[in-house]
């Protein structure tokens, strides 16, 4: 068989990541960059490949290798010492921040009991595929990657499990394949319970976000959930202060009915960086619940992402770099 006649049947789409392709008597081996493509794209591919090929006269088996690049990938938890904080809106706004600026984002919604990313980012009747026993993420807002239990359960299902088995599930959603994806978002259930602190000693993430409202009952639990990153020794990268604020809609007045500044006050006693502050608006909570995150527009909400978005993305390249 002659090799350069095989190479000339390949379309552009294969042909431009052909590395080697050599052909014995009826057998022909073939080697393709899968760089930047998702578990899917390269398990498509391969197959368009091996199907090109064995199309071919005189060819009876084509065997097609795809090599993947190999990237450098982050994981960030999202956490708070307890529920009701505004976590899982946090993360989703956060993630999309993070694509905006550049960053190759993916978000695994770790809150086994109460999964809510599929809502927050357009992704609730997507249903992932596994290929070579690995997950391959969905897409949600802005074609970010993403894992969550609300997608391998039925809506409206409870989940009653202890925590091994909620921590077993957590792992496949981990060690998904995640392709390009170069920082994924953990966004962890609330608390510092027995899942939190298998997940972090298993999978241990390069950095953690810890969010809370103002108020001191809050702020507490935000303490608490710090010491388990510091004593499993997962760097802080800052606190948000969530719910800082609310403007009403009819006369224009701000009030503060969480507090105000508990939280840069804690970070400060805890000599931790302070990343930002999220108002209370009704635009974040609409917004939220019709899977269009504020923070893929550049009105006062999605500013306030973008801020905090941009302290994360300095924490990150600041480690890359180190």
């Amino acid at each position: 068989m002659d090799e350069m006649v095989l190479r000339a049947a390949l379309p552009t789409t294969i042909a431009d990541r052909l590395g080697s392709l050599k052909a014995g008597e009826s057998v022909v081996t073939a080697v393709l960059d899968g760089t930047g493509l998702t578990g899917r794209q390269r398990a498509d591919l391969q197959q368009a490949a091996k199907d090109v090929l064995e199309s071919q006269p005189g060819v009876s088996e084509a065997r097609v290798a795809i090599m993947a690049d190999k990237v450098a990938r982050r994981f960030i938890a999202v956490g708070s010492g307890k529920g009701g904080v505004g976590k899982s809106t946090l993360t989703a706004n956060l993630a999309v921040a993070l694509k905006r600026i550049g960053h190759a984002v993916g978000v695994v919604d770790a809150d086994i009991y109460g999964p809510s990313q599929p809502t927050l980012l357009a992704s609730k009747n997507a249903k992932p595929e596994a290929i070579d026993d690995k997950l391959q993420p969905v897409l949600g807002t802005l074609d970010i990657p993403m894992l969550s239990m609300g997608h391998l359960v039925a809506p409206g299902k409870a989940l009653a499990w202890r925590g091994p088995m909620a921590a077993g599930a957590l792992s496949q959603l981990i060690e998904a394949d995640w392709g390009a994806a170069d920082t994924i978002l953990l966004d962890l259930p609330p608390g510092t319970g027995d899942v939190q602190l298998t997940m972090v000693q298993k999978h241990k993430p390069d950095g953690a976000v810890i969010v809370s409202t103002p108020q001191d009952l809050a702020l507490i639990d935000a303490a608490r959930a710090g010491q388990l990153f510091e004593t499993t020794g997962v760097p802080v990268i800052g606190l948000v202060e969530n719910m800082a604020g609310y403007q009403c809609p009819h006369c224009g007045e701000f009030s503060d009915p969480f507090g105000q500044g508990g939280v840069e006050s804690i970070a400060e006693r805890l000599d931790l960086p302070f990343l930002g502050r999220i108002p209370l608006t009704m635009e974040i909570r609409t917004a939220s619940d019709a899977g269009t995150p504020p923070a893929a527009e550049d009105g006062s909400a999605g500013q306030a992402f973008a801020t905090v978005a941009r302290k994360v993305s300095d924490w990150l390249d600041q480690e890359q770099r180190s």
